[in-house]
């Protein structure tokens, strides 16, 4: 069976920093594309990240420059390292695989961003 388990989540200040972790059992990050989203109370999901399956990674232009994607392939996880967060950056945050056959969603983790 497919899971992914995210955690790191939290309360933090404005100007505070997160690391998110995606651990997973029954995929390898290594050969699909990896993906953070997020939402919002009342608003749609937002991609935020994507780390494919050669090692490039895109960002949404709201995190660009302050959030980080990296995958460590001996351990099979993802991670998200938030920097400089601000209110806006609180969310809900969802760790994905994607292939050619399949998508897979964790339960998500929640980052509060509040003084």
């Amino acid at each position: 069976q497919v899971q992914l388990v995210e955690s790191g989540g939290g309360v933090v200040q404005p100007g505070g920093s997160l690391r998110l972790s995606c651990a997973a059992s029954g995929i390898v990050f290594s050969v699909g594309t990896a993906g953070w989203y997020r939402q919002a109370p009342g608003q749609e999901r937002e991609l935020v990240a994507l780390y494919s399956r050669g090692g490039v990674t895109n960002y949404a232009d709201s995190v660009k420059g302050r959030f980080t994607m990296s995958r460590d392939n001996a351990k099979n996880m993802v991670y998200l390292q938030l920097n400089s967060l601000k209110p806006d950056d609180t969310a809900v945050y969802y760790c994905t695989y994607r292939e050619i056959f399949r998508e897979y969603w964790g339960k998500g983790t929640l980052v509060t961003v509040s003084s």
